[in-house]
């Protein structure tokens, strides 16, 4: 079926950068670099991709951080704008929605364009775990707890995943573990092929023991892992549990960014329209399940925009835990090797720096696209902590069926 056109202007995604991932902690590939000075390397590469783009037609700015405080909380995309030699006039703003804080200065960025009052932005996020970990400085209301509102296991995101086990027993360990088996092994040979390295940001790396060296690749992933290695990892959240280090996504220190314009805007400036936004959505959950996210916000979205889910040629979900990928898998009858599913891997291999993973799903679908000119739609999708999903549908710009 033909999707129902959005009102306003057609927004594009034009490119998309991020810093190599690194482990959130003392010996991580970050672990002594600023996270603004993650977020401005991804700013200055984006403009030296992309040429044609004068600095002075960037009309907004939108960071995104889980945790804002610190060298994460000085309204990041005014201070990284400037920081990376955007010019003084250049407005921008911070966003705040945890894991889906990259793919909400999307759309929020993508709405301002479709109304007219943006032209481009620079949108995206970082999270510098190592220094923030989730949760740092938070002062949860006490009537969560007194008032029941959610369980005290909502605001432990292994709990939630092992609360979706619960839910779902066909959600088995083994299940979990061979997807993030499958996971690390997509991404050996995406990285491998060059489908990964070509939208790194190489970053200078301080080292008060090692001196000065420089990041280019991604240190999370463990290639060569097996489903029988997997079988004897610990369970940390629950006694003879199903999650383990081996089966969720790792601490991870990253940012990410990338260009969002009208189409009109792009063709006048000469930047290649890589996706074009057909919608987003973002719906509530039970905290206590947080990873169901996606699954009603991909609902309300597929119904908004008039298009079926066995329209959508691939998909980038957040591995933010396998169960959390498998609920989503089943409930839309999505096999769990399918291929249209991460062809690269995902989190649980690459890594999830909160706020900043919104946006790698993006810029990986982008690439994607160009090399599945037989694919319309393509899905980015996560679930958020304290009960959240958020679903971006994108239609590929080199579809061969609009010729």
């Amino acid at each position: 079926m033909a999707h129902t056109a959005p009102p306003g202007r057609s927004v594009v995604f034009a490119d998309g950068v991020r810093t190599p991932f690194g482990k959130a902690r003392p010996d991580g590939l970050h672990a002594q670099t600023r996270a603004d000075d993650l977020v401005v390397a991804c700013l200055r590469e984006l403009l030296r991709r992309n040429p044609s783009l004068p600095p002075e037609r960037v009309d907004e700015v939108a960071i995104a951080a889980a945790t804002q405080s610190g060298d994460q909380g000085l309204v990041l995309g005014r201070s990284t704008a400037l920081l990376a030699g955007l010019p003084v006039t250049t407005p921008g703003y911070a966003v705040d929605r945890w894991c889906a804080g990259a793919m909400t200065a999307v759309t929020t960025t993508a709405a301002s364009i479709a109304v007219g009052a943006v032209d481009v932005a620079l949108a995206g996020g970082v999270e510098h775990m190592g220094r923030h970990p989730l949760g740092t400085g938070m002062d949860p209301n006490p009537r969560f707890l007194t008032e029941r509102i959610v369980s005290p296991d909502a605001l432990d995101m292994g709990k939630t995943a092992e609360a979706l086990h619960d839910r779902f027993p066909q959600l088995t360990r083994e299940r979990a573990d061979a997807f993030a088996a499958a996971s690390q092994e997509k991404f050996a040979k995406a990285v491998a092929s060059g489908q990964v390295g070509a939208d790194l940001v190489p970053v200078a790396s301080a080292s008060a023991e090692r001196g000065w060296g420089l990041a280019t690749a991604d240190e999370l992933a463990r290639p060569g892992t097996t489903v029988q290695a997997l079988a004897n990892l610990r369970t940390p959240f629950r006694p003879h549990g199903r999650v383990t280090a081996g089966n969720a996504s790792p601490l991870t220190d990253g940012a990410t960014a990338c260009v969002v314009a009208a189409e009109d805007t792009a063709a006048e400036l000469g930047l290649t329209p890589r996706m074009r936004l057909v919608g987003f959505a973002f719906a509530g959950v039970e905290p206590e399940v947080m990873g169901l996210g996606p699954v009603p916000s991909t609902e309300k979205l597929l119904r908004r925009v008039g298009v079926g889910i066995d329209e959508i040629g691939l998909f980038e979900l957040n591995e933010a835990f396998a169960v959390q990928v498998l609920s989503f898998l089943d409930h839309f009858g999505i096999a769990d090797d399918d291929p249209r599913v991460n062809p690269y891997g995902g989190a649980i291999a690459i890594g999830h720096p909160l706020a900043a993973s919104g946006v790698r799903l993006m810029t990986q679908l982008a690439r994607q696209f160009s090399e599945h000119p037989e694919v319309r739609y393509g899905l980015t999708a996560m679930c958020v902590g304290l009960g959240q999903g958020g679903s971006v549908l994108w239609e590929n710009p080199n579809w061969e069926g609009a010729n």
